[in-house]
């Protein structure tokens, strides 16, 4: 799931500095507030990639793909693609959980059934 999740929001932290970039142009926001809010989104999206496996670490990533969302009130395509990544970001999850169970259980298969060693092997 690690694997998948951290890439989903990698994917994000582009997405959320080319929307810096769309924000800027807005005269109502100064730039320092889109670089500084898009800066500590971004730098959430990578800490988030080592906190997945952690106690809260999805139900964070679902609170940034809610936030992601909503910052399409300040640039309207963020609607839009923060949906697309919601919809990836429970991909990720759901995908990822069930590839993490199939691994367990083929460890458990493997540990129960160690493979025979070739007798020319020694």
């Amino acid at each position: 799931m690690r694997t998948l999740c951290a890439s989903t929001l990698i994917g994000e932290v582009f997405v959320i500095g080319f929307a810096g970039l769309v924000a800027m142009k807005d005269p109502d926001l100064s730039t320092g507030t889109v670089w500084t809010v898009s800066g500590i989104a971004m730098a959430v999206c990578v800490l988030l990639c080592g906190m997945i496996t952690r106690p809260g670490g999805v139900q964070l990533g679902w609170a940034l793909q809610v936030a992601l969302i909503a910052s399409g009130f300040i640039v309207p395509s963020m609607f839009f693609l923060g949906a697309i990544f919601a919809a990836l970001w429970w991909a990720s999850v759901h995908y990822g959980r069930k590839i993490d169970e199939a691994k367990a259980r083929f460890a458990a298969k493997a540990a129960d059934h160690p493979a025979p060693v070739p007798p020319d092997a020694a």
